[in-house]
């Protein structure tokens, strides 16, 4: 069976050639591709201005991303099969990075699965299905894992803002199978009690592990301020690796609760303080109060949202970090990341050197990170790429 085709205006189509997956609903001829015809999450060919195919793609008239790519090639039959080699190349790849079963396995459009989430753990598959397209053929996905995966239950995050702009519901669910009680998993020798259901996104964050890790290899003896710590994937492997003290700080009563959970299970409550507060409101406390921490770590949510955001957002990375440095101890260590793809590198290593320069203190960088090699990168899709994390050491104005 052929798909309807979806033209092109003239020239638009260079971002595909490039190898990116999205169609914008202005680069479409309308007059020759009516969007009113198409419903969302049909599959389409989509063709160049001279009729030549590009590939097949889902398609959402309703949404600035109108169509996104699923194959090169023209007609592409989408069922089960078709999900069980995209999901067995993106296995392929994670089980030659880690040997346990507790990463991201698939990232959207780098696996070749525009709209679609997926972080397994252990026994568990969490599922962010963002766009109508995946949604129209969930029970496809859902068979494709069972079969390749046997997982014990399988969830679908619903509660993502995405999906309201596709016109999708937000209500989570158990698809398959029976959730684990407690479900436990396993990060740089640390062990995590995690909540799917309540928890933010899909109920953990993989891609800072690399990060996360060489922070607790600097972390003996050291007094660490953890930031936005949500359930402790930062503060507790610093401190099951000797450090001094650990203060964990964020806005939600359910997070630290569960971070509290997580130090016990990992024998380290005694090093560890948990506090419940704005962290805006926190540092500037602190600083009254003439605290002092050896190690900071600045792990916001994402600030900027949207590119129209970028004004207010950027000023409140730079509040923060401004207020972060102003309560490190001398020679103390500030790790400052985004998770904003709207921030850029450049413009967060701006933040810090102006931060620096304004308290008069001497910052230079000694490790850079971005997202773990479970969030592959695809370099003609930079929307793919939104991690970055600065080292920095911290000591007196030369």
């Amino acid at each position: 069976m052929a798909y309807p085709d979806i033209y092109l205006k003239k020239n638009e189509d260079k971002r595909l050639r490039k190898g990116h997956l999205w169609v914008f609903s202005n680069e479409i001829d309308s007059q020759r591709s009516p969007l009113d015809q198409f419903s969302p999450g049909d599959l389409v060919q989509v063709k160049s201005a001279d009729g030549k195919g590009l590939g097949t793609a889902y398609i959402n008239p309703q949404a600035l991303i109108c169509a996104r790519l699923f194959s090169r090639k023209s007609n592409l039959k989408c069922g089960v099969n078709f999900f069980k080699e995209r999901l067995a190349t993106a296995l392929a790849l994670r089980e030659k990075l880690f040997n346990q079963p507790y990463y991201r396995l698939v990232f959207g459009e780098s696996d070749g699965l525009p709209g679609l989430v997926i972080d397994r753990f252990g026994p568990v598959l969490s599922l962010q299905i963002t766009t109508a397209g995946i949604e129209q053929r969930k029970e496809f996905l859902l068979t494709a894992l069972s079969e390749l995966l046997n997982p014990e239950a399988i969830v679908l995050k619903n509660d993502n803002s995405q999906r309201q702009l596709e016109g999708l519901s937000l209500e989570s669910d158990l698809a398959y199978g029976t959730l684990p009680d407690p479900l436990i998993i396993e990060e740089n020798g640390a062990r995590f009690k995690i909540d799917i259901l309540e928890g933010q996104k899909t109920g953990w964050f993989y891609d800072h592990r690399s990060s996360r890790a060489q922070l607790a290899g600097m972390a003996k003896n050291q007094r660490v301020l953890d930031l936005f710590s949500y359930t402790g994937a930062w503060g507790i492997p610093a401190a099951m690796a000797g450090a001094a003290e650990v203060t964990c700080v964020d806005a939600s009563e359910g997070a630290l609760t569960l971070a509290q959970e997580n130090a016990r299970l990992n024998q380290v409550q005694d090093t560890m303080h948990f506090v419940r507060s704005d962290v805006f409101e926190f540092l500037k406390q602190a600083r009254q109060d003439n605290q002092l921490y050896d190690i900071i770590v600045l792990d916001p949510p994402a600030l900027i949202k949207r590119k129209k955001d970028f004004k207010q957002g950027y000023e409140a990375y730079r509040r923060l970090n401004h207020l972060a440095l102003q309560i490190l101890s001398k020679n103390g260590i500030l790790i400052s990341a985004s998770c904003s793809h709207h921030l850029s590198r450049d413009n967060l290593h701006e933040i810090l050197r102006s931060s620096g320069r304004h308290i008069d203190r001497h910052l230079v960088f000694f490790a850079a990170g971005g997202q773990g090699p479970d969030h592959p990168i695809d370099p003609a899709a930079p929307e793919t790429e939104y991690l970055k994390t600065f080292f920095c050491s911290v000591s007196t104005s030369l």
